[in-house]
């Protein structure tokens, strides 16, 4: 009973050396579990990396991590016959040019039996903010965990900034910009919005998922704000979409069909009028929600009257919703068959 005893200590040692070595060779994936009593700085020694690049590489927008949670992390590769640079930068979420500066290599020419690190990508972040392509969204939404419950979705637009202050590279001026008069000017914390998305197809992440946004329901009702935005995740679409403004480019469409989408998957919603509010349905001083019954009551445009046909409930559930349902479709069927 010793022998076997001392047998499965020394195993399961064994087991947490080769574990904490993280030479995890021709590990089929380089994702790492949250699990309890993980930190940033623990996982990032495992790795032999640091908290501050597993941030970068995750989009994570402070220390916090929860157990359950996916997180992208460096690992050794052992080179098996059919591989190349692409092939396992493709497959490891990585570049050729990222996997050639991690190993020190002058070219694309890789031999059978050679040990590889490889990094993954790191997103495109300032301070808080995390741009993402549509891609990259798809995985930080799904490798992430939320400790508030999501149960609507709102749709704005900026109005302004409009697509004439987008200059194709000044997403994060734009965001500082919101974030300054939400704070200054409305006496919000900090941005209202969890997502902004841009012209150009790009998505930014602002305010943290696990926090209510603050937005313009209720204005001279604290309490009914409160309530409304309890269970909400706001997304402000730049640009002017009332008619006759800006026109929707095509990324734009695409990106806001998409994360629509993906929201609903993640949080496991339906689109209707109460899975996907536009900001027009409701008074934004008392908090009520009107829906197409707007006269008499303090409301706004937003999304637009040219947002996907119109700003109604009509024109929600002929002219978005379908099509968010159709993105939906497209997603979980490419899931199934990957190519």
């Amino acid at each position: 009973m010793k022998k076997i005893s001392l047998f499965l200590f020394c195993l399961v040692l064994f087991t947490q050396i080769n574990l904490s070595s993280a030479y995890a060779i021709n590990n089929p994936r380089n994702m790492y579990d949250v699990k309890p009593g993980d930190y940033l700085w623990k996982i990032a020694n495992t790795y032999g990396t640091s908290a501050e690049d597993l941030k970068l590489i995750n989009g994570l927008q402070s220390d916090f991590i929860f157990v359950g949670q996916k997180l992208r992390v460096p690992i050794m590769y052992e080179v098996v016959p059919g591989d190349t640079l692409w092939k396992l930068s493709f497959g490891f979420n990585s570049t050729v040019q990222l996997i050639k500066e991690a190993n020190g290599l002058s070219s694309n020419i890789i031999n059978i039996g050679q040990k590889l690190k490889i990094p993954p990508k790191r997103l495109n972040i300032q301070g808080k903010y995390v741009l993402m392509t549509r891609e990259e969204f798809r995985d930080w939404l799904f490798n992430h965990q939320f400790t508030r419950r999501i149960g609507k979705i709102q749709q704005h637009h900026t109005y302004q900034p409009a697509y004439q202050q987008f200059t194709g590279n000044n997403h994060f001026v734009l965001m500082k910009g919101m974030e300054e008069y939400h704070v200054k000017d409305m006496g919000w914390s900090t941005i209202s919005q969890q997502l902004t998305t841009f012209p150009d197809g790009k998505i930014a992440v602002g305010r943290p998922f696990n926090t209510p946004p603050e937005g313009s329901f209720g204005l001279l009702n604290e309490s009914a704000m409160r309530e409304i935005e309890a269970d909400a995740l706001a997304i402000e679409n730049v640009g002017n979409f009332d008619a006759g403004n800006n026109q929707m480019t095509t990324e734009q469409r695409e990106t806001i069909l998409t994360v629509t989408a993906l929201l609903m998957m993640r949080f496991g919603l339906t689109p209707s009028i109460d899975t996907i509010t536009y900001h027009h349905w409701w008074d934004i001083n008392t908090g009520e929600r009107v829906l197409d019954n707007s006269e008499g009551h303090a409301i706004k445009t937003c999304p637009g009257t040219g947002f996907f046909g119109g700003n109604s409930t009509d024109n929600a559930q002929k002219n978005f919703y379908p099509l968010v349902r159709q993105k939906m479709h497209e997603i979980s069927s490419s899931w199934r068959n990957p190519l």
